[in-house]
């Protein structure tokens, strides 16, 4: 095992030195052993500070998958079924043609309104009431169930208002009393607490170009909230929690919580079992029958994807490039986290020959 940590910490000095990638970290877990804890770079050019184990990242939609684990474990708690009605838990939410969008809808992103309210800004992201407010007035762009096209950020509203609603305590919470402590995980945040700061890595894209926004777009990411990467480096978009793009995380954390779905869980603990991740990460099938690769809030390995080409595999990735799985074959599950957006991307490449070394344990 030694010689799988050696050789891709070898990797991520090597991607940093040849100016790939500035800072990142990749932490994975096989068969329940963590046999790579690696890391290397920059966590922040101004000030020089350098990446180490507990250096956090934003990951952008990575945390979807998080999402989607505490949902599933409400359902395993019989506190909801995926065919129940989201109106049924929040009466507001169904005007506007959405009374019978359900939780399974949202999961697998059909639920129909990937776009982001009219006339909110950059500064009402952060205040969940009036964001709930507004989605729960949205109109979807087709019959909830019929299309799947990515709820980039209204996702997380629409299933964190649920979550909320079912149990009582604020999405925040929720993630730190049933996923982080159970998992002895102190680095994965949505919402970053005080003192944090310092710890965080900060982002780059040099290359970023600003988009352009018809004034009659329904965008599911609006050029308001652009660039990204500047937005998650300010304090106020850290510190707001919006569950399906602003978690805060390390890849030790990203890499556990997926161990912690696997059979055998992690240290003697599964999240959910065998029977119920079955069931969430069946692909989507809508009418034509076709299987596509999502699951009910897990994308699915498809050729060409970073995690792999066979639907089992599932987790999340966000956008810049930072992304944590599970391969139930394999018994692998992997955190991987970076601060430069770039087309030099070397996240593939990492990835490629970590499964060939892994294939030959």
């Amino acid at each position: 095992m030694q010689d799988i940590q050696g050789a891709m910490q070898d990797l991520l000095e090597q991607k940093v030195e040849e100016g790939s990638e500035r800072g990142l970290q990749l932490a994975v877990y096989y068969r329940g052993e963590l046999i790579v804890d690696a890391y290397a770079g920059i966590a922040d050019q101004a000030s020089g500070r350098a990446v180490d184990g507990n250096t956090l990242f934003p990951v952008f939609s990575t945390t979807k998958g998080v999402v989607a684990t505490l949902i599933h474990l409400l359902a395993e708690r019989g506190l909801l079924n995926y065919d129940t009605k989201i109106a049924d838990i929040w009466p507001e939410f169904g005007v506007n043609g959405k009374a019978d969008a359900t939780i399974g809808h949202a999961l697998y992103h059909t639920s129909g309104i990937p776009h982001m309210p009219a006339g909110v800004t950059v500064a009402d992201v952060g205040d969940w009431d009036k964001m709930c407010e507004e989605i729960a007035r949205l109109t979807p762009q087709w019959p909830p169930g019929e299309h799947m096209e990515y709820h980039a950020i209204t996702y997380g509203w629409i299933l964190g208002e649920v979550a909320r609603r079912i149990d009582g305590r604020p999405f925040s919470q929720i993630l730190k009393e049933d996923i982080c402590e159970p998992l002895g995980i102190t680095d994965m945040y949505v919402g970053l607490p005080e003192g944090m700061e310092h710890r965080v890595a900060v982002l780059e894209e040099p290359g970023y170009v600003q988009p352009t926004e018809a004034a009659d777009a329904l965008q599911a990411i609006p050029a308001w909230i652009c660039p990204l990467h500047e937005w998650m480096n300010t304090p106020a978009a850290r510190r707001a929690c919006v569950p399906a793009s602003n978690g805060i995380m390390s890849a030790r954390a990203a890499a556990r919580h997926y161990a912690a779905l696997l059979p055998g869980g992690i240290d003697g603990v599964q999240l959910l079992p065998d029977s119920r991740m079955k069931v969430a990460t069946a692909p989507l099938r809508l009418k034509d029958g076709v299987p596509l690769p999502r699951g009910m809030g897990y994308g699915l390995g498809q050729e060409g994807n970073i995690m792999g080409d066979r639907l089992q595999v599932f987790g999340h990735g966000g956008y810049g490039g930072s992304i944590a799985f599970a391969d139930p074959e394999l018994g692998l599950a992997v955190g991987f986290t970076k601060n430069l957006y770039s087309q030099s991307d070397a996240g593939m490449s990492i990835m490629e020959e970590l499964k060939r070394r892994v294939a030959g344990l």
